[in-house]
């Protein structure tokens, strides 16, 4: 939740039921969207809902279970609050209690949870006492004037308000305890609107509202993503689309004015349907702080049901009229078989990532997120001809976009093109803010676009003579943000290559200072004391490595190497036990079974020694060490007969061998360790075998 990268979701509920899906099912996703229709099954149920298409987002989206979830309990708050009023208007606590338990539930499946605490007050004040606006204006007089006394119905709201509203308080104050009063951080692309300046910004958020309702009104236009280009700023008063806010807001002002000035179950029913169309949708809305996109199709799933109640309640009154019935029934009729079969289409356009956004493009081809997306869903399935023009597609769109700049180049690096890839990522590090020399850099920039000197110095330094060149993009990205932990991470790797071995401590021990649970960096830290000839340190933080993730290949490798070569006797049990577990994870590499085989060697294991020697070499023929040291084993266990065809094949293999003079036990040389440690494989961030 500290980190800037997190969008300072608090879900712990949600969380939960992903977790329980990973017990029973681990990735399986059958799994994790039955779950999702279990959850939509009874919001349906509860609500009587079934039918719009701009639930699929929700319900076949993984992530929209938060919406689902939150759904369930914000509707069990709402009706248990209904609950709370007892005989001649007396208060029910247990109801009450139950209300602001699932309030809080509500609001840790997700965010707008909360917001059902206003649409009880509005329950409480309209719709259970029977206020009007004007009467409950006329009382309010009344008391402040002192022409009457508080009635006794209204103390017991009032009381029961102040309850809703401390403890809402106070969830609201914990919540932003634990996101660190910090608001997550977006970028102009996200929601372009956000950071524009008046009118521009007033003018968008507000034709964002007619969009949304649009969208649940006429829904034959559904995108997933609706950042950067999709919706245009209004950039001025005399936009023709301020029409349709306009048109809105007087729509939206009627429905206000009768609902809370009119008495009778028609007015009551209109206010409800309000309330939930408005109050749930409000902290998406931008009104009181900036959120990460423009347009949501999920966080219309709570909002769509004021609108279903909306849209039933207008057919009520028509098919109560004895000449529109008919009318009535094939109007309905019509656009429930219209939403059923969108909604089935477009559950097919969430069929995988390349479906769902090739569907988006046909709705909108302003969208530079779009076309890199269907690029990413191309290039992982490594078809990077065709992603690399998607990618270019993107750049053209949106020229200023650094992260399609950057899929352009990694995509032309894919494609061993790089000399094309270097232009493109620098194209991408030229729309990068500029340091002004003498002047503190103060401007926030994105860690994801940092990854751009990252990625251009990782392609130049393998040009031995650009190193330098490569180490100065690194410094520069530092400069840029110094918490940047990646930045040390591959300075580091670097430093190593440029053997410059206490320079690439200091970057990893940085790196550490930003991320001490991160075990690949305690692995690559131990791969540098083992360059300064100082193995004692790099067991230690192969341990540490370890510690953070028991399963670290490379660790449990390299840390066995390290222990056998030790000679310390007391150390291979442990030894054994991590080759043991490296195999486990890395069953067809041989070099592991050749080292449990040199282990069983020093404690004299013959049989078993013989055991691991001989499945290293059926993984690996014409492995020259394992060969090397099974004949050496054969012949200290006076099996020369065994030896000579094992002896034969490592001198096929190795015809200049400096061994090959050799052809009894008298002149053999120490036995082969084994690869150099520090060398044979080396952890993320750091240069391969």
């Amino acid at each position: 939740m500290s980190e800037e990268r997190s969008h300072k979701s608090y879900r712990p509920f949600t969380v939960f039921t992903f977790r329980l899906n990973y017990l029973f099912s681990e990735l399986n996703a059958i799994s994790y969207h039955f779950l999702n229709i279990i959850f939509h099954a009874i919001v349906c149920i509860i609500f009587l809902k079934v039918l719009h298409p701009i639930h699929t987002e929700a319900v076949t989206g993984v992530v929209g279970r938060a919406e689902l979830l939150s759904s369930i309990f914000f509707l069990a708050a709402f009706l248990s609050y209904t609950r709370s009023r007892g005989p001649e208007n007396t208060i029910v606590w247990t109801p009450i209690a139950a209300t602001v338990s699932l309030v809080a539930v509500a609001t840790l499946c997700k965010e707008q949870g909360v917001t059902v605490v206003g649409i009880c007050c509005v329950y409480e004040v309209f719709i259970a006492q029977g206020y009007t606006l004007p009467v409950l204006w006329y009382t309010v007089l009344q008391i402040l004037q002192g022409k009457g006394s508080i009635p006794y119905c209204m103390l017991q709201m009032l009381l029961k308000l102040i309850v809703l509203m401390f403890s809402t308080l106070l969830l609201v104050v914990i919540r932003v305890q634990i996101i660190q009063s910090q608001l997550p951080v977006f970028t102009r692309f996200d929601n372009p609107a956000a950071v524009s300046p008046s009118p521009v910004r007033q003018l968008t958020f507000s034709y964002l509202l007619p969009v949304n309702a649009w969208l649940l009104l006429n829904p034959s236009e559904l995108c997933c993503d609706w950042t950067m280009g999709t919706i245009p700023l209004v950039e001025s008063i005399l936009d023709v689309r301020n029409i349709a806010t306009v048109t809105f807001f007087c729509f939206l002002g009627t429905l206000v004015v009768f609902s809370l000035w009119y008495p009778g179950d028609s007015s009551k029913t209109v206010l409800m349907a309000l309330c939930l169309i408005i109050l749930p949708f409000i902290p998406a809305s931008n009104l009181f702080f900036p959120v990460g996109f423009v347009v949501a199709e999920r966080v219309l799933y709570v909002p769509s049901m004021g609108f279903c109640m909306l849209i039933a309640h207008g057919w009520k009154k028509l098919s109560s009229n004895s000449t529109l019935r008919k009318l009535s029934w094939i109007c309905l009729s019509l656009v429930l078989f219209i939403h059923a079969l969108k909604t089935l289409q477009r559950n097919w356009d969430w069929e995988s990532e390349y479906t769902l956004f090739m569907s988006a493009l046909k709705v909108n081809k302003n969208n530079a997120k779009l076309w890199n997306n269907v690029g990413h869903a191309l290039e992982n399935e490594k078809n990077f001809e065709r992603a690399l023009r998607f990618f270019i597609q993107a750049t053209q769109v949106q020229p200023d976009d650094i992260g399609a700049h950057m899929n352009v180049g990694r995509t032309y690096k894919n494609l061993n093109r790089t000399r094309e890839a270097e232009e493109s990522y620098l194209v991408a590090k030229s729309l990068m803010p500029q340091i002004i020399p003498g002047k503190k850099y103060a401007a926030r920039v994105a860690p994801n676009h940092l990854n751009v000197y990252i990625n251009l110095a990782n392609l130049i330094r393998a040009n031995e003579s650009r190193l330098e060149e490569a180490d100065q993009l690194y410094r520069q990205a530092i400069s840029m943000r110094p918490d940047f932990k990646q930045a040390y991470i591959s300075r580091g790797e670097l430093l190593l290559k440029m053997n410059k071995p206490l320079q690439a401590k200091e970057a990893y021990l940085r790196a550490l200072e930003l991320d001490r649970s991160n075990a690949d960096l305690w692995y690559n830290l131990a791969i540098v004391y083992i360059e300064l000839k100082d193995p004692s340190e790099a067991l230690k933080n192969f341990n540490q490595a370890l510690e953070l993730n028991p399963s670290h290949k490379l660790a449990l490798f390299n840390s066995a190497l390290l222990m056998q070569e030790s000679g310390e006797a007391s150390l291979r049990p442990e030894a054994k036990k991590r080759l043991l577990s490296y195999i486990k994870e890395e069953s067809q590499d041989a070099n592991g079974y050749f080292n449990l085989g040199m282990l069983a060697m020093d404690d004299k294991k013959d049989d078993e020694a013989e055991m691991w020697m001989k499945k290293a070499i059926k993984l690996l023929p014409g492995f020259r060490s394992a060969l090397f040291n099974l004949a050496l084993l054969y012949s200290q266990t006076a099996k020369e007969l065994k030896a000579l065809p094992v002896l034969e094949e490592l001198l096929r293999g190795c015809v200049h061998c400096q061994f090959g003079c050799c052809t009894n036990s008298d002149c053999w040389p120490p036995i082969c360790g084994g690869c150099n440690i520090s060398h044979c494989c080396m952890g993320p961030g750091l240069s391969g075998q």
